[in-house]
């Protein structure tokens, strides 16, 4: 009786990474029968090394067991920070119990709090996926996305490399805003599944997971992907495809044999060392890791160039058409123009343009508090114009974002929180103060991206308001020009 218990704990909690009451959820919602001594089972796995039970916080004790040096002695295994919290607490008696800051929304990880894993599986090799031709015939991709899949899918393939570095191999789809980087990733989570492997697509942002899941189940209709965010109801279920944010992969342990990670660059992912140690631990021993990005960080761009990353760039949109390069017009910082209650000649001209083909017109500011002003501004020179405004504080975004897509709203006020994930046709582009050090040369080229989307509208106007003439803006359109002429000479342009 015992025994069968702790297979299907283990079952249960394959992949997982999970506080004991994290644990003693799953138990209740998902093996009932046990919830009386699902301990004893917990422990008989572990004795039979199924099941790894540790201190979510590792004291010095442990440290010692496990090889550490005095200075890392004190480790959160769960999101791998050091923790800096101490507090009296009720489950040991301790005056300063240690706990993990960094990844406290998602439950306190204490020195006295077990920490439930499964033991690792070693990783299939995704050998069993059809022929690229034939794959890029069923998803219907475009001859760039086609050659880009075949080298992802070669990648899969190919022996593991014996290499010092013991994380997973990577390998970088550079691909540019529009180019249609998920359906390029079907191919390869095909290629998982026929293989009998697990697969995560984790992306930074709960907008773009929620964009990706309709997405993802019209393409793979046989499974029911694990959707996974802040407050989701599927935190608990397994799912041989899995879509989530970030944060989530806390909760898992060496679970997958592909892990694909969108927007890499993006925030809260880009540089916060406590997501990249997550994401390096959800990926089974031997598995694989494909990032996807238009704007990689400069280190991966610099190991690409030099041959030490795999990687395939897709430098052309799915329509085959051009990147629209971006104009420059000058104009007094923002906050001037409010505090004058103008805006330029040549500003109001090409708004007016972009009003008079009936665009939809993102207009990026680099400030939450120059919104409000900017709309009444706005709403003063072009009476009769459905103008609104978004940023992260607004509670309404999700149903204001629908009305920019539903055409109800003709221009959108926002900052960069719609940088990415969010395609609307017949779009044009401003970014005022777009000298300011709030854009880096990646934000303005996603926010850049969101022109020209359509293939019935493909050339997008996108425009660059600002005093002075920066290095990043300088960067942003080099760096869409280079691709342009990447793609005119691979052929990939439309004549």
């Amino acid at each position: 009786m015992l025994v069968a218990g702790a297979d299907r704990l283990v079952a249960a909690l394959d992949g997982r990474s999970l506080l004991q009451g994290e644990a003693e959820a799953l138990v209740s919602e998902q093996l009932p029968e046990l919830a009386e001594n699902w301990r004893a089972a917990a422990q008989l796995a572990y004795l039979q090394g199924r099941l790894r039970l540790t201190a979510a916080v590792l004291g010095p004790a442990g440290a010692a067991r496990l090889g550490l040096r005095r200075r890392e002695a004190l480790r959160c295994l769960r999101c791998g920070s050091v923790p800096t919290g101490r507090t009296a607490c009720a489950a040991c008696g301790l005056a300063g119990c240690a706990y993990c800051e960094a990844c406290l929304a998602l439950g306190r990880s204490r020195a006295c709090a077990l920490l439930l894993r499964s033991a690792p599986l070693p990783a299939v090799r995704c050998t069993a996926g059809v022929s690229p031709t034939v794959a890029a015939r069923r998803w219907g991709l475009s001859a760039a996305q086609a050659a880009a899949a075949a080298a992802a899918l070669g990648f899969l393939a190919e022996p593991r490399r014996r290499s010092a570095d013991p994380g997973p191999e990577r390998f970088l789809l550079w691909a540019v805003t529009g180019a249609g980087k998920t359906e390029i990733t079907f191919p390869l989570l095909e290629a998982a599944l026929a293989a009998g492997g697990r697969a995560l697509i984790a992306t930074p942002r709960r907008d773009v997971v929620l964009e990706l899941a309709p997405r993802l189940a019209k393409a793979f209709p046989a499974e029911v992907p694990a959707v996974l965010y802040g407050g989701s109801e599927d935190r608990l279920r397994r799912s041989r495809i899995t879509l989530a944010t970030t944060h989530q992969l806390l909760r898992f342990n060496q679970a997958f044999d592909l892990v694909i990670i969108d927007e890499i660059d993006a925030y809260p992912y880009h540089n916060d060392p406590m997501l990249d140690y997550a994401a390096r631990q959800v990926c089974k021993p031997g598995g694989r890791f494909i990032l996807l990005s238009a704007t990689p960080p400069a280190e991966l761009q610099r190991l690409a160039r030099s041959g030490r990353l795999p990687h395939a760039r897709v430098p052309v949109r799915f329509h085959g058409h051009p990147l629209p390069v971006p104009r420059h017009i000058r104009m007094p910082p923002l906050y001037l123009c409010l505090k004058q209650g103008r805006l330029p000649a040549g500003l109001r001209s090409a708004l007016q343009r972009s009003l008079d083909r009936k665009a939809q017109i993102f207009l990026f500011v680099s400030r939450i508090a120059h919104i409000e002003g900017l709309l009444q501004l706005l709403r003063r020179i072009f009476p009769g114009v459905s103008i609104e405004g978004t940023s992260s504080q607004d509670p309404g975004r999700a149903e204001t974002v629908l009305k920019f897509r539903d055409c109800t709203i003709s221009l959108l006020v926002t900052t960069t929180i719609l940088e990415r994930g969010v395609t609307v046709p017949h779009s044009d582009v401003f970014i005022l103060d777009a000298d300011s050090g709030l854009f880096d040369e990646a934000a303005l080229v996603q926010m850049a991206g969101r022109a020209g989307r359509s293939k019935d509208d493909p050339a997008g106007n996108v425009i660059f308001a600002s005093a002075e003439w920066s290095r990043s803006q300088r960067a942003a359109i080099s760096q869409i020009r280079r691709m342009n002429a990447i793609a005119r000479r691979q052929g990939y342009i439309q004549s």
